[in-house]
């Protein structure tokens, strides 16, 4: 049977040629997409390093285009908005921070410890930041505010830029290059659990946070400000705190949201060119379906003599419906083996950021459909083929 397969195929190499080219492509689109999905599900499973409940962050727009330049009297207005906002009856604690939870982009620095190089996102806080966002210690300390007197630079670093860094040595006490324009000493005070910036759907990456010091006129101060509220605090906060602020900032201008609610739009983000991306293949298999369909089709009406004449020589409906459907996934294996050829050759060359595990997901999830697409087009075309009777092959002209 797969030898008679594979020569009628020969025999109609040029029309399953552009079946295969067909399946190729579309092979090569639903691989991409099924590997974003499988790395999105694999990111959105790992732990956050975070917590965003009863967080509300304040973006200050200070009205000015770069945050490269600052004056004394701005940080000291920081300072009292910090301090303002921590009066207020609703609120925990509050953190000041370059960069805030599911902010896209950011800092990102150059690291290098005895000759290891590794580049890291960096973020400027406070010393609230931990108690505000909740992170989890693994080894060593937080920063304290005796480390704003110290004359070298305390930074907290996550467990993934640890394990680039020092392996499976300890890094509480170990100096990185100084990147400063102080040219200060930087040393290691502390590790945190896995920290991802962007949110769930964002892969693990390196990681470091800078002591931030509010009342110091020589560091640039935070453009956010993040606030842990009591729970059951309602909407009516924003309101408060916009007076509050306002009242200490009158030049300037205040954006506040809860962070859950700015995760939400920043989730919608990072799905929108997943879900684009989908609709493509989606519209491109339903194309394919359609060709197919209608390839086999014209194919089964040409081939009306060739299956008369099998069923005349005894072949049952089932052997005629296999036949069809085995030449179907003959085509469909050809087109396959060669988008699985071109695949394979990405993690070889380094071309893909994803793990093994997401990469052989994506994989066996875009073969499954492919096969899935291939047998839902050939279901009719093979049934029309068991429908064909011996007589018609004898009266055939």
């Amino acid at each position: 049977m797969i030898k008679h397969i594979c020569k009628l195929m020969w025999n109609r190499k040029r029309s399953n040629f552009l079946m295969i080219v067909e399946i190729f492509f579309t092979f090569l689109v639903l691989f991409a997409v099924a590997t974003l999905v499988s790395y999105f599900i694999a990111n959105y499973n790992q732990p956050l390093g975070y917590s965003y409940d009863n967080v509300w962050q304040v973006n200050i727009n200070m009205n000015q285009t770069s945050d490269d330049y600052w004056s004394p009297e701005q940080v000291a207005t920081v300072n009292q908005l910090y301090l303002a906002t921590r009066d207020l009856g609703e609120v925990e604690a509050v953190a000041g921070a370059l960069a805030t939870p599911y902010d896209f982009g950011g800092r990102v620095s150059g690291l290098e410890i005895h000759g290891i190089r590794a580049e890291a996102g960096v973020n400027e806080v406070s010393v609230d930041f931990k108690d505000v966002m909740g992170l989890q210690l693994v080894a060593g300390r937080w920063f304290e505010k005796a480390d704003e007197a110290m004359n070298w630079q305390p930074v907290v670093i996550n467990q993934k830029l640890s394990r680039a860094l020092f392996g499976e040595d300890d890094p509480i006490g170990q100096q990185f290059e100084p990147w400063s324009s102080a040219n200060e000493e930087v040393r290691v005070i502390g590790v945190v659990t896995d920290f991802r910036q962007g949110g769930e759907y964002q892969g693990l990456g390196n990681y470091l946070f800078e002591l931030k010091q509010l009342d110091n006129p020589a560091q640039r101060p935070p453009r956010n400000l993040l606030i842990k509220v009591r729970p059951g605090t309602t909407a009516a906060f924003e309101e408060k705190l916009a007076n509050r602020l306002q009242a200490v900032a009158k030049e300037w201008s205040f954006e506040i949201q809860p962070l859950a609610q700015k995760r939400e739009s920043s989730l919608k983000l990072f799905l929108a060119p997943l879900i684009a991306a989908g609709l493509i293949a989606a519209f491109l298999m339903i194309m394919v379906g359609f060709g197919l369909v209608g390839v086999l089709w014209q194919n089964v009406t040409q081939r009306t003599r060739e299956i008369g004449l099998r069923r005349a020589k005894g072949a049952a409906a089932q052997d005629i419906y296999k036949q069809i459907l085995g030449e179907l996934f003959a085509i469909t294996s050809a087109g396959l083996l060669i988008g699985i050829i071109v695949v394979v050759q990405l993690p070889l060359l380094d071309l893909v950021g994803v793990s093994t595990n997401v990469f052989i997901t994506g994989l066996l999830l875009s073969i499954a459909l492919i096969y899935l697409l291939t047998c839902a087009a050939g279901l009719y075309p093979s049934w029309l083929a068991t429908k064909v009777r011996p007589a018609e092959a004898l009266h055939y002209e």
